[in-house]
């Protein structure tokens, strides 16, 4: 109900209904797009080679919002920018000059943004290439230079204009605009699902029972990972007072909010793209004793490869879980930071006392964080396999539709209140 108050309040303010209205309009915008075909292909060998829907192509497919498997201009999505800017957060760790760039303010925040579109296009006009030329190309109607070029360029194109979509969103609409393109993606995928089921259940492959149990069990999971994106630990921090001049200083507590979920949506993402290479190469080798191999004992639709796939997830997400976490929060910088500014954590002595129990607390909630997104991750597989469902929403798009929501509605919120602050200071 909060959410919904916010919005109407939202909506009621001129300048905020103009945001809220260009967001939609761009998302409109993406959503057309998603249906523009690109020229030169054969739909009916390309609906061939997405039967099984098994494989890395189901995880491009869904962030695109099943653009890639009906191969239209947005078919590459905004993966190419998700890809290149994974690249710069881990060149920031291993190159020093990237790192200094980092830390030298708005400048070179900007310069990293303009490097990281470079590489997009980059990225992107590669990925087009290998999909023209090696996936896709039994579905070309021609394989000549000229034809292969347009599909190429026309792939390429699509991601630097969702791009820009998405900057677009990012300065004149609310929330993310990168992320509520995969947002849109997502959610444009579930009428579809809807349908699908709701027409197995009118034929009597499912029952009302069945239907009952999952949404409850989808409610329960959609709070955990609520509670999960929103959960922190509220390490407690005194700062020592100082005088300066007539002035005093400091003598403040405050906190430290340690996400429990620190590394987001990223270990389930590495984890599927790990996971489902050896599927797609499957595409490639239909024939070969390879293709059977991976069939029988890593995929999820193998048996009794479906409990390896499982397991492999569930240990894959827990270690890429902690991976990213070190990426992103380093306990040696934040004592660092705390120390320069005279404060501590009550009880644990600055310096390495400090970096050794941030470093716990981080450890502990992390694990309950990878726990958490390997039951989420895992869940749809278990689904497919213990009824007869077909639930195309999986733990991944429910993970990351509900973290943007929450985020968009945060924002939402801090527009609002920052509008309040103006007004009040006028």
């Amino acid at each position: 109900m909060g959410m919904i108050k916010t919005v109407r309040d939202a909506w009621g303010i001129p300048d905020m209904r103009k945001k809220m209205v260009f967001t939609l309009l761009m998302l409109f915008v993406f959503r057309i797009g998603a249906n523009i075909p690109v020229p030169g292909i054969n739909r009916e060998v390309l609906s061939q080679i997405f039967q099984g829907g098994t494989g890395l192509l189901s995880l491009f497919d869904l962030f695109s919002g099943g653009a890639f498997s009906n191969f239209t201009i947005f078919a590459l999505s905004i993966t190419p920018y998700i890809t290149a800017t994974i690249i710069f957060q881990l060149l920031t760790i291993a190159v020093p000059s990237i790192e200094r760039l980092a830390r030298s303010g708005e400048e070179g925040k900007k310069k990293i943004a303009q490097y990281t579109r470079y590489l997009t296009v980059a990225l992107a006009f590669v990925q087009a290439i290998g999909l023209a030329v090696g996936l896709f190309r039994r579905a070309l109607i021609s394989s000549d230079f000229f034809s292969v070029a347009i599909i190429v360029l026309t792939l390429s194109a699509g991601t630097a204009f969702l791009m820009w979509l998405g900057e677009q969103i990012n300065e004149s609409g609310i929330g993310n605009g990168i992320s509520l393109i995969i947002f849109g993606g997502i959610i444009a995928r579930i009428p579809s699902a809807i349908h699908e089921n709701l027409v197995r259940f009118r034929d009597g492959e499912i029952g009302v029972v069945t239907i009952l149990i999952f949404l409850v069990f989808a409610i329960l999971v959609i709070v955990g990972i609520i509670l999960i994106q929103q959960g922190t630990r509220k390490v407690p921090v005194q700062y020592a007072k100082r005088v300066v001049g007539r002035k005093m200083y400091g003598g403040q507590s405050t906190h430290i909010p340690m996400k429990v979920n620190q590394a987001g949506v990223i270990p389930v993402i590495f984890a599927l793209s790990l996971l489902q290479f050896p599927l797609t190469i499957t595409y490639f080798l239909p024939n070969a004793g390879f293709s059977a191999f991976v069939t029988k004992w890593l995929s999820p639709q193998g048996d009794p490869g479906v409990w390896f796939y499982a397991a492999f997830n569930i240990i894959l997400i827990i270690f890429f879980t902690y991976f990213y976490t070190a990426v992103t929060f380093n306990p040696a910088e934040v004592a660092g930071n705390m120390r320069n500014n005279g404060g501590f954590i009550p009880g644990i002595r600055p310096g390495k006392p400090t970096v050794e129990y941030l470093n716990k607390v981080m450890t502990r909630i992390t694990f309950v964080s990878a726990l958490f997104l390997a039951a989420v991750s895992t869940l749809p597989t278990l689904i497919d396999l213990w009824t007869p469902l077909e639930v195309r929403f999986g733990g991944t798009s429910l993970l990351i539709a509900v973290g943007v929501a929450l985020d968009t509605m945060r924002q939402l919120e801090n527009q609002m209140v920052m509008r309040n602050y103006e007004g009040f200071l006028k």
